[in-house]
């Protein structure tokens, strides 16, 4: 873990910028999802090259930049593209916004990403709920000495995704008639797609979904002892399901398709985080 010292840089040098802005919650908005950025009310936005300890987006489809403002009611700060491992970040690089944002004041987080389906049930296009997380990658933002300043040597990744955050999803897709799946997020490093003898396997263990990213973020949240919803959109069916090959073009696609469904779910819930 980075030291202390290191995330009161950046949550000095982002106070300053923001006029002492203390932030609810942390919205991490994925792959063609940083639009709900364009929703918030008196916006401030830095893009990551500015901001200390943080490292550039390289991904087509992330802004590579932090908004701060007013969305649903609540005080917010949103990541319009997160820091990949694939990309060249270290585990905890990855998750470093988790650690700013506890400093900065949020006591939330809610994560949001674009995910290959491995549940045959599900269809590209489907917001899945997560559940739980399988993380046989085993990389950990919390390797290193532990910043105490943080949270503990050990944290309990039983609840993780909060209980009480999962009925607020479920509540806020009733409310907004969308159809919510549930399941289980399974993380692979990437940046290639998955085998398809990789997904059958994923399937076999319980995931129901794959993706690139939520996992270290997750883990950085439950350290810092944070409330935690993730949000899955399905944007393609994992490698062995469908004939075609897949392609990230594919994926800002269907996520721009779901951009209606996911907005009205992310607002209803931020509305009562």
């Amino acid at each position: 873990m980075f030291p202390i010292q290191t995330y009161r840089e950046t949550a000095d040098f982002l106070r300053e910028r923001t006029q002492d802005f203390r932030p609810e919650a942390l919205l991490v908005l994925g792959s063609g999802l940083g639009y709900l950025a364009q929703q918030c009310a008196d916006a401030v936005t830095l893009p990551y090259e500015e901001i200390p300890h943080f490292t550039r987006s390289t991904v087509v489809g992330h802004a590579g930049a932090l908004t701060f403002g007013t969305l649903a009611g609540r005080r917010v700060l949103l990541m319009q593209g997160r820091m990949h491992m694939y990309e060249g970040n270290s585990p905890e690089q990855s998750a470093f916004a988790i650690g700013v944002a506890k400093l900065l004041g949020a006591h939330t987080v809610l994560l949001t990403n674009a995910s290959g389906g491995i549940n045959l049930d599900f269809h590209e296009g489907d917001i899945m709920l997560v559940r739980d997380h399988i993380n046989f990658f085993a990389a950990t933002p919390l390797w290193g000495a532990n910043c105490e300043e943080l949270g503990t040597r050990f944290p309990d990744m039983t609840r993780a995704y909060t209980p009480r955050l999962q009925e607020v999803a479920r509540a806020a897709a009733r409310d907004e008639n969308v159809v919510l799946r549930e399941g289980v997020y399974f993380y692979a490093p990437g940046p290639q797609y998955e085998t398809p003898a990789e997904i059958r396997a994923m399937r076999v263990l319980g995931g129901d979904a794959v993706g690139m990213s939520t996992v270290n973020e997750t883990i950085a949240a439950a350290h810092c002892d944070m409330e935690l919803a993730c949000l899955a959109l399905i944007t393609d069916m994992a490698a062995g399901i469908k004939e075609r090959a897949i392609t990230h073009d594919e994926v800002m696609d269907i996520a721009a398709r779901a951009q209606d469904a996911m907005t009205r779910l992310v607002l209803r819930m931020v509305a009562t985080l």
